[in-house]
């Protein structure tokens, strides 16, 4: 039944963190709430930015927001001046300082929600969905992905009943704890409807210790004033181990 389950969440602990990092306490409820008001502001207000991820970290005066984008110049504006405002907009959500920080990705057709989003704009522009995403599977293998699995439901080509469809190509290892797997939900409204597109991507196994912080491998752009973390978060030993101790047999002269 692995493919009846959220990818992303059984894994984590495992090789994959947390999106929201903070101690709740009496006040969980009240916390939990406002960052699902962070993100769904973030991604309306950032729409055109391709934002993927929204981090959260909490300590008793400052909320940190980390946001992973595929187009960093449109979020921090000239001169900064955008970032500043999205601080103070947060601000009034939060009633606390807020610290913004901004994680470029680097390969977005490697990023399940980027890929996810792209299909539905195109869907939304009259596009046929069978090319959209043959398009899509097709530049996420050039990026080298190992695998890449795509499922649509809804009125298909404004059939009276809906359906499903799933295009696969590659490995998709669902079951497997240690496959590095992306997923991610996204929706198209069309003139029929709604349509919904789901979005696996393996990007690899990973052997020995993994840094289970969401931001592993990515390029930090720009942040916000404050004493928030920042750099590249190292990323753990993908090479085999070695269990007899002994060096490769290729490495000896």
């Amino acid at each position: 039944m692995g493919q009846k389950t959220n990818p992303i969440g059984n894994r984590l602990g495992i090789i994959r963190g947390w999106d929201s990092n903070w101690y709740g306490g009496n006040d969980y409820g009240d916390k939990l709430a406002e960052d699902y008001k962070i993100r769904k502001y973030i991604h309306a207000r950032l729409s055109k930015a391709s934002v993927s991820k929204v981090i959260i970290e909490r300590t008793l005066k400052l909320v940190t927001v980390t946001i992973t984008t595929a187009r960093p110049g449109i979020i921090i504006g000239k001169g900064g001046q955008e970032v500043d405002k999205l601080k103070e907009e947060l601000k009034k959500i939060t009633d606390k300082e807020v610290q913004i920080n901004i994680f470029e990705i680097k390969r977005p057709e490697l990023d399940a929600y980027l890929v996810a989003t792209s299909i539905c704009r195109q869907i939304e522009s009259r596009i046929s969905y069978r090319r959209a995403i043959k398009m899509a599977i097709a530049a996420s293998m050039r990026m080298n992905a190992e695998g890449i699995k795509v499922l649509i439901s809804g009125r298909l080509n404004g059939a009276e009943m809906a359906r499903s469809e799933g295009f696969k190509e590659g490995r998709v290892p669902l079951s497997t704890f240690r496959a590095d797997i992306d997923y991610a939900l996204a929706e198209a409204h069309t003139t029929y409807g709604r349509m919904g597109i789901k979005v696996w991507i393996m990007k690899g196994e990973v052997y020995g210790k993994r840094d289970l912080s969401p931001l592993a491998g990515m390029d930090k752009k720009q942040s916000g004033t404050g004493g928030g973390k920042g750099g590249d978060a190292p990323r753990g030993d993908r090479k085999p181990f070695n269990k007899g101790g002994k060096p490769d047999a290729r490495k000896r002269k």
